[in-house]
């Protein structure tokens, strides 16, 4: 494949886009990769096209060295199958949804369990159907509230969702498990640096559920390892073991005790440890923070105010309490919901006014039987002293929605923890019978009798793949493609009017006949400046230059990754490039 610069279609910016946060957003838009067509929603110009269709080679690749068939279903889909299984009203505000001229109800496809679903249904029906792998490379759709980042997280954005169907759980695994070496193959492949981890199901439903994060600075998604062990876990999937309980008999009588102007944990602190009330010092871990808050669940109109208890030296964590009560809506009270419950006091709730007034209250799996704190007294400038959980309150259940620290212990029992960040790139999960239930999909077994089958559900966002390989690849100068996923695998660069000019376009044909692909810089008029500025910024993994050495009979190879040069006899740069290419 031969592209030349002279009659593509590529205009290379010398700024960065106003609106971009991310390396990625800058370098693809400034590279003539994407442009931005509304908030969210960005075009594929022809180099971005190919390192796209690169990386949806690599996908297709390896999914059909696992025995995957490929088939392209609609992104427009009717109601009625969302709504069998409950997502039409569970994914909330983030489907698009239309109506078509006859009042139908339809949205745009953001991933498509229930369609997958009943293909099959419609198609096999005996045991001797299966198992099957089905999967597709196509747009998604989800309405962001606040899309960011370019093409990272985005409102259109492409896919590859593969759906594996077994008649019992162990080929549930092998499918989970082709899928997930499948995943690593990829992403080697892609030259991604990544990590799995363990995760939550979400919307998807289900079990098992891993993720693949792309390590970077950027990411959206914290997860955290362990230093001494191999555990790995997206924050939201931290589950922190309970601390062991300890006896209630013996532990001092809980006393309420006039604290005027101390409604933060810190006020609070610092009121005890000059109050001569306790011989020890105070920390915030002494503490019970109660945080109040309010869920509703899909297609409920009213709220329901829970209260969540957690050691005071920890916050809850938006992500991980979001995960935990999927696919409720969750939001903080307002000062209109605490003048509707009087007997929540601002700043001074403690759990016996939640349990008096039956409402639900959880608590962090610190807080257990024997544990005794000092938390809220349900009257405003007061607080208890010597709250014990089992004698003086009882909780109605645990919920784990702490921050999760550097140092906390790891919860395998190994090492401390340490946090990082990255992008999600790839997703897998057991999704089990969720699907084939909702739908009712049965195979006969040999004895003639229905047996339902099971599902796997497997993603890679391809579009994301993209950015992540730019977020993790790149210079002050540009991008830093791997050779597998550039636009081209040799950028051939005629610096000169004329005679470099024909020479490139030679050395570039002479490539292009050995199967090599190949960018060449045949534009007139454009200063040697501007060519290497735009080279280095296309970022293609090896560059000739044919410039002033060409009077010598000399041509400069370099490697973009490297910043490496060497001058190469005229006569052997092809062969010398050829062989850099093919890896001979």
């Amino acid at each position: 494949m031969l592209l030349r610069m002279s009659t593509l279609f590529l205009r290379t910016l010398r700024e960065d886009p106003a609106d971009a946060e991310v390396p990625s957003h800058k370098l693809l838009v400034r590279g003539g990769y994407v442009r931005r067509a509304a908030p969210g929603v960005y075009s594929w110009l022809p180099l971005g096209k190919i390192v796209l269709d690169n990386v949806s080679a690599v996908v297709r690749e390896e999914m059909s060295r696992i025995g995957a068939q490929e088939v392209l279903l609609p992104s427009l889909l009717p109601r009625e199958y969302y709504e069998a299984t409950g997502r039409w009203t569970e994914y909330g505000d983030t489907l698009f949804r239309l109506v078509d001229r006859k009042g139908a109800d339809y949205l745009l496809g953001p991933t498509h369990e229930e369609l997958f679903t009943l293909l099959v249904k419609g198609e096999y029906s005996s045991y001797k159907d299966f198992p099957v792998i089905l999967y597709q490379i196509q747009e998604k759709f989800r309405d962001e509230a606040r899309p960011r980042a370019g093409i990272l997280r985005g409102r259109e954005f492409h896919m590859k969702d593969s759906y594996s169907f077994n008649l019992d759980d162990e080929g549930l695994q092998a499918s989970y498990d082709a899928h997930r070496d499948a995943y690593i193959r990829i992403f080697d492949r892609l030259g991604l640096k990544y990590v799995v981890v363990a995760a939550t199901s979400g919307a998807m439903g289900g079990s098992a559920s891993e993720e693949f994060l792309a390590e970077a600075v950027t990411g959206e998604d914290t997860f955290v390892r362990s230093t001494d062990s191999g555990y790995a876990a997206n924050v939201e999937a931290v589950r922190i073991p309970a601390t062991p309980a300890l006896p209630v008999e013996g532990q001092p009588e809980a006393t309420v005790h006039h604290t005027p102007d101390t409604p933060t944990i810190e006020t609070l602190v610092d009121f005890f440890n000059t109050s001569g009330l306790v011989d020890d010092t105070v920390t915030a871990a002494d503490t019970l923070k109660n945080v109040l808050l309010k869920l509703r669940r899909p297609g409920e109109k009213d709220w329901e105010i829970i209260g969540i208890g957690l050691p005071g030296d920890r916050d809850v964590d938006v992500k991980r309490l979001e995960a935990a009560v999927e696919p409720a809506e969750v939001e903080m009270l307002d000062e209109d919901d605490f003048a509707a419950n009087p007997f929540l006091v601002k700043g001074y709730v403690g759990p016996n006014a939640l349990l008096a007034n039956k409402l639900r209250y959880l608590v962090d799996p610190r807080v257990v039987e024997g544990t005794r704190w000092i938390t809220g007294a349900d009257k405003a400038d007061h607080h208890v002293m010597n709250l014990v959980c089992g004698r003086d309150f009882t909780p109605d259940g645990t919920i784990d929605v702490a921050d999760v620290r550097d140092g906390d212990p790891s919860p395998d029992g190994h090492g401390t923890l340490y946090t990082a960040r990255g992008i999600e790139i790839g997703h897998v999960f057991q999704l089990g019978r969720k699907y084939t239930d909702a739908f009712e999909v049965d195979a006969l077994g040999p004895d003639g009798k229905p047996k339902r089958v099971t599902m796997g559900s497997y993603g890679i966002g391809v579009s994301r793949a993209v950015a992540a390989i730019a977020e993790q690849s790149y210079d002050d100068k540009g991008i830093i493609w791997p050779r597998e996923v550039a636009p081209a695998d040799v950028h051939v660069v005629g610096t000169g009017k004329g005679e470099q000019i024909e020479v490139a376009l030679r050395i570039a044909e002479e490539l292009e006949a050995k199967g090599v692909r190949v960018l060449v810089d045949d534009r007139k008029g454009v200063s040697p400046g501007v060519k290497f500025t735009d080279a280095e910024l296309l970022g293609i993994p090896t560059a000739v230059i044919v410039g002033k050495g060409l009077a010598q009979g000399v041509v400069e190879l370099r490697d973009r990754a490297t910043g490496e040069r060497e001058e190469i006899a005229l006569d052997a740069v092809v062969e010398k490039v050829t062989d850099i290419v093919t890896g001979a």
